[in-house]
């Protein structure tokens, strides 16, 4: 059970549409009780004493509109009591999960079975839009949708043409989402790091800016086609892929993985594990652009699109390992620091990006502050900490970044109880 606190003028966001405020609040058994005076009448009779807030700050809990699970019950990098433990320890409430897996969530089955798991942490699963990610055949979209699935998808490339417009033309997911990863496998040829001197310098084989933009522009065109399908593009992560949305007719929803905000393929050594990431790394003008995209709106969310994997994997040379870190309590944190603190970025601009317009991305209601709730989190962007410290997030998968090195920022505590059952 979370911790009792009272705390006197800390920084408070609310909600959607609200703006950053000072206030004071009781948080009861890891429930917001009361704020203001009466917050202070409370804590009184219940013998809480006021604490510090200093820079900290109290506000809704996180969301993650797309991440892999794989093994969902015996995944040992992963499973989905482990992933709901993590979520709390890091602020998340909402995780969207993709459909690959040992068993692709391409069938009813698969999808029930993850569904009668109960916890305060809201899984959000992704049906299968293909058979097997294989994109030959097609899935049976509304049996998906009616028991369980919040919309469709693949895996992180694009299928081929003729099969997203033999579903569209059916369009049995009315107004569910469908989500596509703007990525040509062919295109990318095995190439590494997007193209440019960063990649050159570090040796890496170059994957070429056409292997987002052309597909990008086949979604674009496919969406004019079907306006009425809810598309939804995964992972945005090049200046030219910025640029071409900003210049499109059709306004689509999109992400960009968190860790392209925060690295580019000019600042790290030649041995870290962010080097194997899908999307590729992209150069310093990319990771600029995509801040300045999610800024100005033309990028709606920030994913997390954490892929686990276990010492076998990781252990083995970025060119060869599977792609994909695994991180959720290093995600607030280092955004806050290349957003707010590096970029001028507010509060509230980062919290619609990490928590209320992924809510709106997986058509799901948005996080809010609401009396007698647990759903919230406690932040104090000044807290210094090393990952090496953090034994909770490293007992199962170790594609993690960042290991042995200083963090400026902390989620302190979350209300969500991190714990979950299999409802019988």
């Amino acid at each position: 059970m979370s911790r009792s606190y009272l705390f006197k003028d800390i920084q408070i966001l609310e909600k959607a549409g609200s703006s950053l405020k000072r206030e004071t609040v009781l948080i009861k058994d890891g429930v917001i009780k009361a704020y203001g005076r009466k917050a202070l009448q409370n804590a009184e009779l219940l013998g809480i004493n006021p604490q510090k807030a200093n820079n900290m700050l109290i506000a809704p809990c996180l969301v993650d509109p797309h991440s892999f699970l794989e093994s969902p019950f015996n995944g040992k990098e992963e499973n989905i009591y482990t992933l709901i433990e993590k979520a709390t320890f890091s602020g998340y409430g909402q995780l969207g999960i993709l459909p690959r897996g040992d068993l692709w969530r391409d069938q009813i089955e698969s999808i029930i079975s993850l569904k009668t798991i109960k916890s305060d942490v809201l899984i959000h699963l992704w049906g299968g839009y293909s058979l097997s990610g294989k994109g030959v055949t097609l899935s049976k979209h509304s049996e998906l949708l009616r028991n369980g699935a919040i919309g469709l998808s693949d895996d992180d490339f694009i299928p081929p043409i003729e099969i997203l417009k033999q579903g569209f033309l059916l369009g049995e997911m009315k107004n569910s989402p469908v989500l596509f990863a703007p990525r040509d496998k062919s295109l990318q040829a095995g190439g590494m790091s997007r193209q440019s001197v960063g990649t050159l310098r570090a040796g890496w084989p170059p994957d070429p800016v056409e292997s987002e933009i052309i597909p990008l522009i086949q979604l674009l065109e496919l969406h004019k086609q079907y306006p009425e399908i809810a598309l939804r593009l995964m992972n945005i992560s090049t200046s030219r892929g910025v640029s071409t949305l900003k210049n499109a007719s059709s306004k689509l929803m999109s992400t960009a993985l968190w860790w392209h905000l925060v690295n580019d393929n000019s600042s790290l050594s030649p041995f870290d594990i962010g080097w194997s990431v899908t999307p590729s790394l992209g150069s310093p003008r990319d990771r600029d652009s995509l801040i300045k995209g999610l800024e100005d709106d033309v990028l709606t969310a920030i994913s997390v699109h954490s892929t686990p994997t276990d010492d076998s994997e990781t252990k083995l040379p970025a060119n060869k390992r599977k792609k994909g870190i695994s991180c959720y309590n290093l995600v607030l944190p280092l955004l806050w620091d290349q957003l707010v603190r590096k970029s001028g970025w507010g509060v509230e601009k980062l919290w619609e990006k990490i928590s209320f317009s992924p809510s709106k991305f997986l058509n799901q209601p948005e996080e809010k502050l609401s009396l007698n709730s647990n759903r919230w989190l406690l932040f104090d962007p000044d807290k210094e900490w090393f990952q090496s410290d953090e034994k909770k997030s490293l007992t199962t998968a170790t594609n993690q970044p960042f290991k042995e090195k200083k963090i400026y920022g902390k989620v302190i505590d979350c209300g969500l109880i991190n714990q979950a059952y299999q409802n019988d």
